[in-house]
C-alpha cells in the first residue's frame, strides 16, 4: 500500500501510517528499531531495497532522508515536504516514509525525523554515500544509537578511513569493516586450529579497497606483527598469508566466490568466502546495537601510516614488541572472531 503526501507535514505522515496499517490489518508492536536512511535521489532505489531486504530479518520503520535545497534562489527560499508511505508488501516486513525535503527544510531534516521515530525503539542512521566528516555530531547522527558510513563510496577511501578514525565515537562503523567479517571469523579459526606464531602477514587487494587497509590493521593490532600491503586486480581482498616458522596459513581468494585454506601440515581445503550484497552487510549490522570496540581498535591503529601508501604496496609497522607465544596468538585470534557473532 502507498500513500503519497505533497505539502505535508510530519503530524499528517503520523497519520497516515496508521490509517495504512489499520487498512492492511498490521500493527507497529512487531518493529524493533528505526532505520534512517540519508541520501540522494541517485542512491535512494538502491538504498531503500537493501533496506527492503535486511528488514525481513530486522523489521523496522525505514525513513528515507532526500535533501533537495533546490538550484535558484527562489527554490532555496521555500520550505516543502514531500513524503510516500509505503506499508505491507511495498515494505518488506517493515513501513517506509520517503521524505522529500525541500528549500530551507533540507538543512532542518532531524525536526521532520524526530517526530517518526518509533517509541522507545533504538534508532541506527545509515549514509550510503556523502557521510557528514564526523557522523556524531550531525544532527541526525546525534538521534541514533547506531551510525553507519561506506568509506569505499568516497572520493578517497584510505582518507576517508583515517578521517574516521579521527572522528570515531562509540556506535560509529562502516560497511568496508563489514565486508571482512568472513575473512576474519576464517583466519581467526586457522589460527585455533594450528596453534602457532604468527611472526608476519601479507595481506592482498584492490587498489583503494578500504576492507584490505581495515583487514591488514586489524592483523597487526590484534597479533602485534608487522603486516604487509600488496596490490592486486582484485576483486576485492585476494588472498591473506599469515607467516610462520612452519609455514605459511593462507587464505587464497582469486575469483571473489571460493576461497582455498592452505595450513602446514594439513590438506588444502575449499572455503566459501562470496562477496556479499549491501542488503546482508546491513543485516549483519543491525545484530548488534552496542559499540563495536574491535573495529574502533582498527581503524584507529596505524592510521598515519595509511598515507604513506605507494603505488604497489603499503606496510603497517606495528609497535617493537616481545614475540608472543603460539598461545596468546590463539588467544587473541579467538578474541578477534568475537565480532562476527553479530
Amino acid at each position: 500500500m502507498k500513500i503519497d503526501l505533497t505539502d505535508t507535514n510530519s503530524s499528517k505522515i503520523n497519520a497516515a501510517l496508521i490509517d495504512a496499517r489499520r487498512a492492511i490489518g498490521t500493527a507497529t508492536v512487531g518493529m524493533v528499531l528505526t532505520l534512517v536512511i540519508v541520501t540522494d535521489e541517485g542512491s535512494a532505489y538502491d538504498a531503500l531495497k537493501a533496506a527492503s531486504d535486511a528488514s525481513r530479518e530486522h523489521p523496522s520503520r525505514i525513513l528515507a532522508v532526500i535533501r533537495r535545497p533546490g538550484r535558484s534562489p527562489r527554490a532555496r527560499s521555500q520550505a516543502r515536504l514531500d513524503a510516500e508511505v509505503r506499508v505491507g508488501s511495498d515494505s518488506g516486513t517493515g513501513e517506509t516514509v520517503v521524505l522529500r525535503l525541500h528549500g530551507e527544510l533540507a538543512g532542518q531534516a532531524q525536526s521532520v525525523v524526530l517526530p517518526l521515530l518509533l517509541p522507545d525503539a533504538p534508532v541506527v542512521v545509515w549514509w550510503p554515500e556523502n557521510a557528514p566528516a564526523d557522523p556524531a555530531k550531525d544532527p541526525l547522527g546525534a538521534l541514533a544509537q547506531r551510525r553507519i558510513t561506506d568509506a569505499v563510496t568516497a572520493e578517497n577511501p584510505v582518507d576517508q578511513l583515517a578521517a574516521r578514525a579521527a572522528s570515531y565515537a562509540p556506535g560509529d562503523t562502516d560497511l568496508a569493516w563489514t565486508r571482512i567479517t568472513p575473512w576474519r571469523s576464517m583466519l581467526a579459526a586457522a589460527l585455533d586450529q594450528k596453534h602457532v606464531t604468527v611472526d608476519s602477514a601479507t595481506v592482498e587487494g584492490e587498489s583503494y579497497n578500504p576492507s584490505t587497509e581495515l583487514l591488514a590493521l586489524w592483523l597487526a593490532e590484534r597479533l602485534s606483527i608487522k603486516v604487509e600491503r600488496k596490490v592486486s586486480q582484485g576483486p576485492g581482498i585476494t588472498a591473506v598469508r599469515m607467516h610462520t616458522a612452519d609455514g605459511d596459513v593462507c587464505l587464497d581468494r582469486p575469483d571473489g566466490l571460493l576461497a582455498k585454506l592452505s595450513m602446514p601440515g594439513q590438506p588444502d581445503r575449499m572455503v566459501a568466502l562470496k562477496r556479499r550484497e549491501t542488503s546482508e552487510l546491513i543485516a549483519e549490522e543491525l545484530r548488534r546495537l552496542d559499540p563495536d570496540l574491535i573495529y574502533a581498535s582498527a581503524v584507529r591503529y596505524g592510521v598515519e601510516n595509511l598515507h604513506s601508501t605507494s603505488s604497489t604496496r603499503e606496510v603497517v609497522d606495528a609497535p617493537e614488541a616481545a614475540p608472543a607465544a603460539p598461545a596468546k596468538a590463539a588467544k587473541k585470534s579467538t578474541a578477534s572472531a568475537s565480532r562476527t557473532q553479530k
